[in-house]
């Protein structure tokens, strides 16, 4: 941003609007029912991070056993929700900072440490779903992570890259803030 012009006034809102971006990720993939599929015909297997749902064939009806009597599901879905409450704050708190005329860089800073701990809890419940569902439940046929578990990691690493942006953006304070005297090369003839 700084580098190559842009005005800080006209970007200021690049990095909230990103942290919005990963907010709508996250809640597609707590509410997704994609985090594992069947590949191929007949679809039998369908699970989200909540529940795991099967039928015996192709137009029979859905049976859907929780993943929360599970230990290990109650872990994944805990860790991953935490990551994502802690993103949606660092959402609200990077809305305040940027709102504030005078950055406050320190405060830019906190949120980025924020992130990094967010992106540290969302891959852990990345983690143990497919390890211990995979060890845990029975599954017939080709199986696949499918959309909303790869929304799930879309997420995790837009918390970590934001998190570098965060942290990194208070090291160009006097250049975002335009209290840089340009520098001038001019040679005599």
């Amino acid at each position: 941003m700084v580098k190559y012009g842009l005005d800080y006034t006209r970007c200021r809102w690049i990095l909230p609007l990103l942290l919005g971006i990963g907010v709508i990720f996250g809640i597609i993939a707590l509410a997704g029912r994609g985090w594992l599929e069947s590949q191929t015909l007949p679809y039998v297997h369908q699970a989200s991070l909540w529940e795991s749902c099967r039928r015996p064939e192709q137009g029979g009806e859905w049976a859907c056993e929780s993943l929360m009597g599970y230990a290990w599901g109650r872990a994944a879905a805990a860790t991953y929700l935490v990551g994502f409450i802690l993103l949606v704050i660092c959402f609200a708190l990077a809305i305040i900072a940027f709102a504030i005329d005078t950055l406050r860089f320190n405060f830019i800073r906190g949120i980025g440490g924020l992130l990094f701990v967010a992106a540290m809890f969302s891959i852990m419940g990345l983690v143990i779903y497919p390890v211990k569902f995979t060890t845990e439940i029975e599954m017939t046929g080709i199986n696949m992570f499918s959309w909303a578990y790869g929304f799930g990691w879309t997420t995790a690493i837009m918390e970590i890259c934001l998190g570098f942006f965060f942290c990194c953006l208070p090291n160009y304070e006097d250049q975002i803030l335009g209290n840089v005297k340009p520098t001038y090369f001019y040679s005599s003839p």
